[in-house]
């Protein structure tokens, strides 16, 4: 089923138009898709992927597109959460010793272990603001990540703000009042 174009980000319908100029002279003007490969310096075999997704779906097939585990990995859950657990932990572990952690709990299941880069990338997809949390504590996180910077006091009377300027209220009120008009 295609895709309609309206689904697209921009960034997508971009590169769809971008791909379509390039085999365009194709279509209206009949150019070999071999001499457009050379002038584009282009593969032989991209240029004709281009193509036929063009003819089956439209300007949407020239999207690149996404693999459908996308977004997941091959992890099981007890080596994912336990990867997430020591990269949390303190004092904060580096990511060759969480591999070498989550290698051996996989080889202790009888499983294939991760690779480096896909342990790698689970590590650093956590979030920033739970990792200062772990690592640095509440008040750290607090100062990083709340949205309103608000002062606590540790105690009574530990934090007070006075003003002891003298406020001219006549000038105040002059300021306030309406002025006639002439």
């Amino acid at each position: 089923m295609a895709t309609p174009l309206s689904a697209l980000t921009d960034q997508e319908r971009a590169q769809a138009v971008a791909r379509f100029e390039i085999v365009r002279p194709f279509f209206h003007e009949h150019i070999p898709l071999t001499q457009m490969a050379r002038q584009h310096r282009l593969p032989l075999r991209t240029l004709t992927r281009w193509v036929q997704r063009y003819r089956a779906e439209g300007l949407a097939g020239l999207v690149r597109k996404r693999r459908r585990d996308h977004g997941h990995h091959r992890l099981l859950p007890p080596c994912c959460s336990a990867s997430k657990a020591w990269r949390s932990r303190r004092p904060p572990l580096s990511v060759r010793a969480i591999h070498r952690h989550v290698s051996d709990l996989a080889s202790q299941h009888a499983l294939k272990p991760p690779s480096y880069g896909l342990v790698y990338a689970m590590v650093h997809h956590l979030s920033p603001a739970l990792i200062t949390l772990a690592h640095h504590g509440p008040k750290a996180y607090a100062q990083q990540f709340d949205r309103l910077y608000r002062r606590e006091a540790d105690g009574p009377n530990a934090l007070w703000q006075a003003d002891h300027c003298l406020l001219d209220l006549l000038s105040c009120a002059r300021d306030r009042l309406p002025r006639s008009p002439g």
